[in-house]
């Protein structure tokens, strides 16, 4: 199949399949005579991955250490596990950071409901975000 077709099966755009070619994520194609690229279902299926992947939050450094492995004839499960139960480690962090960040923006809304803006001091900027000794 040509570029376009690949892409839009991948739900990518041509643009994007020559990205991951120039990053190595992708094998380089075949061309035809006419020089356009010719692709395989290997490389759909290699697309999908790609795109699996960044959606679990890997990033492309990550999805090319996978690739490599497996390009070099290793299974890369291993690999792939102990990437996604780090990542999963952030995500589980940033949700904590992130509900601290709710109850501290809770807090200053409520305060808000309280203040006058009329006795707002000018050197303070807004009384909101900060609390007279």
């Amino acid at each position: 199949m040509l570029i376009g077709r690949l892409a839009e099966t991948a739900g990518v755009t041509a643009q994007t399949v020559r990205f991951y070619e120039r990053e190595g994520l992708l094998p380089r194609s075949p061309r035809e005579a006419n020089g356009y690229r010719v692709y395989d279902d290997v490389a759909l299926d290699r697309l999908r991955f790609i795109r699996t992947a960044q959606a679990s939050g890997l990033t492309l450094a990550e999805i090319r250490g996978i690739v490599d492995l497996r390009d070099a004839g290793t299974v890369p499960c291993t690999h792939v596990t102990t990437l996604l139960s780090a990542r999963l480690d952030d995500v589980r962090a940033r949700v904590r950071e992130l509900e601290l960040l709710t109850g501290e923006l809770e807090r200053l809304i409520s305060r808000s409901d309280h203040l006058d803006p009329a006795e707002c001091d000018a050197a303070a900027v807004c009384h909101i975000l900060v609390e007279r000794s």
